[in-house]
């Protein structure tokens, strides 16, 4: 068996292009995740906002995966993906950029947030539906895993600087600020992203193009697939619970555990160090538990430790139960890199994109629904409920997954000649 390291220098980082794909996610994800922390805070210190209002921006920064999700990837593959990947990411700059400036002109409102949100969270369906349909062109369907243990990682590593400059960053200069060095690190990515040389072929025009055939010929193929729709559905329920618990996260460590911005930085910084321990071993963990087992291992053992969180009391309870969330974002990863890799082998060229959507708007589906339930929940019974039922939600999502072919299946058979699990 050949050894895959996923140190950043070797492997498919030897590849010119991969590394500005890989400087580019950094750059990207890093203006993500300050914005991830700074949107809500905005919200909830510049504007007053209630538990709520905090749920339904969340729900608006997702609803673009139910609004776009099924016809996205359609057109996605009518087209080259790095230049989607360029063309989105200087998008999502300008959208970013309009919170520090309405801030300035006094015009920032929740109404405003909710628009940015929104937009933000359309041009990323179409983002993540090129990102995740690139990969295989760029680096080859035989090292996937390994490319996206890597991506994983810088994305980890992010997650984990992301917050821990956002939390100062928005005690000194204030929320809304915050928004200037997301549309900066968005704007770069982007700018890295044109430097790519290797096209993918352009792909072959329809001679009667009709975006409700090429949708359904997208469904078709994923719901064929037993290993893909448990997927699926075990992704859509992790997701509506993981929202749901983040929704009110930021309000239970702002209003009743008395945390300032810097200490809710720690602990989402906290979770990114976990984010990087699992892209560190998921190539390792995969191939020792096998690709399926550890789609639904990874929730069932990082779950259940989150509910810490909603019985945490201001001191060191807090932190002790951030630890929970670390595992959890280690799970995660895990989870996630086994699966995209799983996708990515199974579906054919020709449907990379409809593949990559259809699974996102299933999978995504329930995350507007997730935020409002959140909000709901935590304004009727306070937050450390959402906490608590999220963190149950979470854990159950294992069983779509147990319960299928994946329970036993080593590894994804690859491409076209991938015969139907059912």
């Amino acid at each position: 068996m050949t050894r895959i390291s996923i140190l950043p220098w070797t492997g498919v980082s030897r590849d010119p292009d991969f590394r500005r794909l890989f400087a580019a996610t950094a750059f990207g994800q890093l203006g993500d995740r300050v914005v991830f922390l700074a949107l809500p805070l905005v919200a909830l210190t510049a504007l007053r906002a209630d538990e709520f209002q905090v749920g339904l921006l969340t729900t608006m920064t997702t609803a673009g995966s139910l609004l776009v999700g099924l016809p996205a990837g359609a057109w996605v593959d009518r087209m080259r993906k790095r230049s989607v990947l360029i063309s989105t990411d200087l998008a999502r700059a300008l959208v970013l950029l309009s919170i520090p400036l309405a801030w300035w002109a006094d015009l920032l409102s929740i109404w405003w947030l909710y628009a940015v949100a929104l937009v933000h969270g359309v041009l990323t369906v179409f983002f993540d539906v090129a990102y995740v349909s690139y990969l295989p062109h760029l680096v080859g369907r035989d090292q996937l895993m390994e490319g996206n243990s890597k991506l994983s990682a810088i994305r980890s590593v992010t997650s984990i600087s992301g917050p821990g400059l956002a939390g100062p960053m928005v005690g000194w200069v204030g929320a809304p600020v915050t928004g200037l060095v997301s549309s900066v690190g968005v704007a770069l990515s982007g700018v890295l992203a044109i430097g790519i040389r290797k096209r993918e072929p352009k792909p072959e025009p329809s001679r009667h193009p009709r975006l409700g055939r090429e949708i359904r010929e997208g469904l078709k193929f994923v719901l064929r697939h037993a290993g893909l729709r448990a997927i699926m559905l075990g992704d859509a329920t992790f997701n509506f619970f993981l929202v749901m618990y983040q929704a009110m996260l930021l309000v239970f460590l702002e209003r009743e555990i008395g945390l300032g911005s810097f200490g809710i930085g720690v602990v989402l910084s906290g979770m990114g160090c976990g984010a990087l321990v699992g892209a560190l071993l998921a190539t390792r963990v995969s191939r020792w538990v096998g690709q399926g087992p550890v789609i639904w291992l990874a929730p069932l053992a990082t779950g259940p430790p989150t509910a810490l969180m909603a019985s945490a009391r201001p001191g060191w309870s807090v932190y002790a139960a951030a630890v929970g969330l670390a595992g959890l974002s280690l799970g995660g990863v895990v989870r996630v890199v086994a699966q995209s890799s799983f996708q990515q082998a199974l579906a054919p060229d020709r449907l990379l994109g409809r593949v990559s959507a259809t699974a996102r708007f299933v999978s995504w589906g329930g995350i507007p629904l997730g935020g409002l339930s959140g909000g709901a929940l935590g304004s009727a019974f306070g937050a450390a409920a959402s906490l608590w039922i999220g963190a149950v939600g979470m854990t159950l999502s294992a069983v779509p997954a147990f319960l299928s072919p994946l329970r036993t299946l080593r590894t994804a058979p690859k491409g076209e000649a991938a015969a139907p699990v059912r």
